[in-house]
């Protein structure tokens, strides 16, 4: 009887980490099929770390910091990546930067990309010839959609396309390590970059108003200040503006186990992203991470928060047309309903339980093996 093969994959990632949200995914959804049984050749970010066990050839232009010129620079390592791809059942490029060069590797196999977030509207970020060039890429690719919403934007800005969605992950063996304690004071947590589309300003503003009722709140922000530098400053000057030195932390970046802490030592989890000119929110990876960590969970309406969060079950969605009002009153409500937070708090870990990358990887597996037989 002849031995059946693995399935062979050729990835193309950004770096091996957990600096960022791609990066995140990519390590996430690499070690999954890994555990699968997947064979894997990983064509990574230059500044990817080396994995003992992972075969990982980092030849493509950083994605964070972003290199400039990236679309020639991927392209121009078209030769190399076809070599090591030689013997692959399947290419996929598991973030949007990387679609122009998966959609010229083929040699009749399967390609896919996966489509995040914002990146999908690479014909409003970009200008001719690059838009199109993505455009096309987008449109020859079978894209792996993380949410329902990605998904909506993918199909409204090329058509035909053909679209999977599959969620995020999260690893959650690593956040039940954390036992929940709550804050010293009520505490509410954000983890990410400080960006307009994260909402740190509402947010921000949400915190002078929930101070007005609960005096010695506390709202730690934690994440990278230099994404969008002045935006970062705007929001610093508005906390000083609502007199919320002592009530607002900008912690900046930490490391894994000051985050896993942090969880630990919250009350509330709160992303009140927004929908800002192209830029939307894909998932949401930091709210299944906190649900993970057994907090209740605060996100936003209109984008693809709405997959990450069980509204009512393991946190609240908030419109973002009123949304310090709206994202105040939330956390008002959890903050002063010990209960409610609690059960919210139980129900998030028990979610997370069932969106593990081990899952996000089998259905990608069968989606492949689809495409094959295709």
């Amino acid at each position: 009887m002849k031995t059946r093969q693995p399935l062979h994959v050729g990835v193309l990632t950004a770096d091996l980490s957990v600096s960022h949200g791609w990066a995140r995914y990519c390590l996430g959804m690499v070690n999954a099929l890994r555990k699968a049984g997947v064979h894997l050749t990983i064509v990574a970010a230059r500044n990817s770390p080396a994995i003992r066990g992972l075969d990982i050839h980092p030849l493509l232009p950083s994605l964070n910091p972003l290199d400039r010129g990236i679309l020639p620079r991927q392209l121009a390592a078209l030769p190399r990546v076809r070599a090591l791809f030689r013997d692959c059942d399947v290419i996929h490029s598991m973030v949007e930067p990387y679609a122009p060069l998966a959609v010229r590797i083929p040699g009749g196999r399967p390609t896919f990309v996966t489509a995040h977030g914002s990146y999908i509207r690479a014909n409003h970020m970009r200008r001719p010839p690059a838009s199109w060039v993505y455009a096309s890429a987008f449109q020859s690719a079978n894209l792996i959609c993380v949410s329902r919403y990605t998904e909506k934007v993918a199909q409204e800005n090329f058509s035909p396309i053909r679209t999977w969605v599959i969620r995020n992950g999260v690893d959650a063996e690593r956040f039940r390590e954390v036992h929940h304690v709550g804050g010293a004071v009520p505490t509410v947590l954000f983890v990410g970059a400080i960006k307009a589309r994260k909402g740190i300003l509402e947010l921000v503003q949400a915190a002078a108003l929930v101070r007005a009722q609960i005096p010695n709140v506390c709202f730690r922000i934690v994440g990278a200040l230099e994404a969008e530098p002045e935006y970062a400053e705007t929001v610093r000057r508005a906390a000083a503006e609502l007199h919320l030195d002592g009530v607002v932390e900008f912690a900046g970046r930490i490391s894994d186990e000051a985050l896993l802490d942090a969880y630990a030592h919250a009350d509330v989890f709160a992303l009140p992203s927004l929908n800002v000119d192209w830029k939307f929110e894909g998932f949401g990876l930091a709210l299944l991470e906190a649900s993970a960590a057994g907090l209740p969970v605060i996100g936003s309406r209109e984008c693809g928060a709405e997959d990450a969060v069980v509204e009512g079950v393991t946190g609240l969605l908030v419109s973002q047309r009123n949304l310090a009002r709206d994202l105040a009153d939330a956390i008002l409500r959890l903050l002063n309903d010990r209960t409610l937070a609690e059960r919210m708090g139980a129900a998030g870990r028990q979610h997370a339980a069932s969106e593990t990358w081990d899952q996000a990887a089998a259905a990608l597996i069968d989606v492949y093996q689809e495409a094959r037989r295709r």
